[in-house]
């Protein structure tokens, strides 16, 4: 008898080792956060606790050079992602299609969604607290276990229906736009701050 596993969901787990460009990014992520007054309405009219750059700044990589430098960085990134899943691009490369901030202020959470009309979507994480809330990922089969029982808590991570990861300052995590994913409020008690972007 044998069991094989069909149809693995990747996810991608690098580092931004360039302290000095995660600090600036951290400057410069406090400083939109504090100067972007459409974004920070946009985060109370939606009930994001924080700061978001989402709805109102899309020239991050323009605007400020700490991003350009990013940006080259997570292109080779998204570049060996893309072979790991084995892409057939037909010679072409995955682009940056959106790039923005988030400062999570402590208990807040981010619920379950997906990205549209991209191929892979990710987040660089600038600064992790202790007890900043995790990123949970989904089984995108969920919708179709009908009656499947729970799994056991000692089930391996490949067999789980939801699958946490507690990022550091400078991980990167890159996946499939398609994937359904939350980030879950934590205990921490300053800001968590990241970058999110999406590559098509």
């Amino acid at each position: 008898m044998s069991v094989r596993s069909l149809f693995a969901t990747p996810v991608y787990d690098g580092t931004l080792s360039d302290p000095r460009l995660l600090d600036d990014l951290e400057q410069s992520c406090l400083m939109f956060a504090q100067e972007d007054r459409a974004g920070r309405g946009w985060s109370k009219e939606h009930n994001y606790r924080g700061y978001t750059s989402y709805a109102s700044l899309n020239d991050l990589p323009q605007r400020d050079p700490a991003f350009g430098d990013l940006v080259k960085k997570l292109n080779k990134h998204v570049a060996a992602f893309a072979e790991a899943c084995a892409f057939d691009l037909g010679g072409r490369k995955l682009k940056l299609d959106s790039l923005w901030v988030n400062v999570l202020k402590p208990g807040g959470m981010h619920s379950g969604h997906i990205h549209p009309h991209s191929v892979v979507s990710g987040t660089l994480y600038v600064a992790v607290p202790p007890g900043a809330g995790a990123i949970r990922f989904e089984d995108p089969r969920l919708p179709f276990m009908m009656a499947a029982p729970t799994r056991r808590e000692d089930a391996p991570e490949s067999l789980r229906t939801f699958a946490h990861v507690t990022p550091e300052a400078g991980t990167i995590l890159l996946w499939e736009s398609w994937l359904r994913h939350e980030v879950i409020a934590g205990t921490a008690k300053q800001d968590r701050i990241s970058i999110s972007f999406n590559y098509s």
